[in-house]
């Protein structure tokens, strides 16, 4: 079917009086931005544009809530921020909104609670903060003069990451971070000592490799 036949056949499944699904149509394709593909075959579409075409499938008949599964999938960054102003907009007028997605960074943009699901259980649920405080505590330390390994003796941390003399440590609960800016003072200049919250994606690894430890 063509797009603007098969949006239309959806809205009037849904109950739409022709000329409404018809506007529906016409408002949805304009603002997600096939307008220009109306008249195309649905499976001759980009899988960007067929992501497009879906989402306004399910917002056609004006619905209740939406569930929809990886939307952000093949978009381009344009496309990714149409279709999260969109489901905002959804959130704002009292649209329950809940999607699955592999893109964390946009998840905790726009989410209000996640769920992380790991071999088909939930391994954390709550609102996004919360579970980003609830993770391992980051220690970030600029020391450029720090040689590889000098966290080595340190108890209660394990590196993340160094480059350049910018280190990002685990640190264990009740672990002391003063003994890690002592060491970091002794081997010269520090210019950022600090503490960050890990983001969504850093948490997802921490929880799986911890279930899967487990």
């Amino acid at each position: 079917m063509k797009v603007a036949e098969q949006l239309a056949y959806l809205g009037r499944l849904h109950g739409m009086s022709v000329p409404a699904a018809a506007a529906a149509v016409a408002t949805w394709t304009e603002r997600l931005g096939v307008a220009g593909r109306r008249d195309d075959e649905v499976q001759k579409l980009s899988l960007g544009n067929q992501q497009r075409v879906q989402l306004a499938a399910a917002l056609v008949h004006d619905p209740d809530i939406l569930v929809l599964d990886e939307p952000f999938s093949g978009l381009d960054p344009l496309a990714v921020d149409i279709m999260s102003q969109v489901l905002r907009e959804q959130r704002d007028r009292g649209v329950p909104v809940l999607f699955s997605s592999h893109q964390l960074d946009l998840v905790e943009r726009l989410c209000d609670r996640v769920g992380v699901v790991h071999r088909g259980q939930m391994a954390a649920c709550g609102p996004v903060e919360q579970l980003r405080a609830g993770g391992p505590t980051r220690l970030v330390v600029d020391a450029p003069a720090a040689r590889d390994g000098w966290t080595a003796g340190l108890p209660d941390v394990a590196a993340v990451s160094c480059e350049a003399g910018r280190t990002v440590l685990e640190l264990v609960p009740g672990g002391d971070d003063q003994a890690v800016l002592a060491a970091a003072l002794a081997t010269g200049p520090v210019h950022e000592f600090r503490r960050r919250r890990p983001s969504l994606t850093e948490l997802f690894r921490h929880l799986v490799s911890a279930e899967s430890a487990a």
